[in-house]
């Protein structure tokens, strides 16, 4: 039996330190330039888009702005890939992620 209870304490560790795992979050070069001292790349833990939003924001006030509106939802300009594909403020985000935030390009 106090193998078992070893076993547990194993695995209850590895899920809490998988649970502490940051997701990376990778700002596009245009979005760093509104945010003086911001980085390109960040590692937060943040258990889905709009938390990561909230944090960002929190680094940099008013960046949450830029990229989320007040519906709200991310921005017509903006795009958030969670591992390749597009996502919502409400996409879970999974330690290890990498969540890139671009801002849109158009012309004509």
């Amino acid at each position: 039996m106090a193998r078992h209870d070893d076993l547990s304490g194993a695995a209850g560790h590895a899920a809490a330190v998988r649970a502490a795992l940051p997701v990376t979050v990778k700002l596009s070069p245009v979005l760093c330039d509104l945010f003086p001292g911001s980085r390109r790349e960040v590692a937060m833990v943040a258990a889905t888009v709009a938390d990561m939003i909230d944090e960002l924001d929190r680094l940099w006030p008013g960046m949450g702005d830029r990229i989320r509106d007040s519906r709200p939802a991310i921005r017509k300009h903006m795009n958030v890939f969670v591992d390749g594909s597009r996502a919502s403020l409400k996409t879970p985000l999974a330690p290890g992620d990498e969540v890139y935030v671009l801002t849109a390009i158009s012309g004509g």
